[in-house]
């Protein structure tokens, strides 16, 4: 889970954008991130495929929380 303020402790998995077994390309947009009534989107830092969601959308993780997995 990525931290987007100072102050954010965890964050809620709005909506995958992609699924498991997708072929991503670094930048791509691949979820949205729920913190403080604010949606912010993620985007992949490298190329590869989506081995795994880790955490569902409508769970919540703790800054710094594996929420899937990717494979380069």
């Amino acid at each position: 889970m990525p931290k987007f303020g100072m102050s954010m402790m965890e964050g809620e998995i709005g909506q995958w954008l992609v699924k498991e077994g997708d072929k991503i390309t670094k930048g791509d947009d691949i979820v949205e991130i729920i913190e403080n009534k604010a949606t912010h989107t993620v985007q992949a830092m490298v190329s590869g495929m989506l081995e795994k969601i880790v955490v569902n959308e409508g769970e919540v993780a703790s800054v710094g929380a594996i929420i899937a997995i990717l494979s380069e």
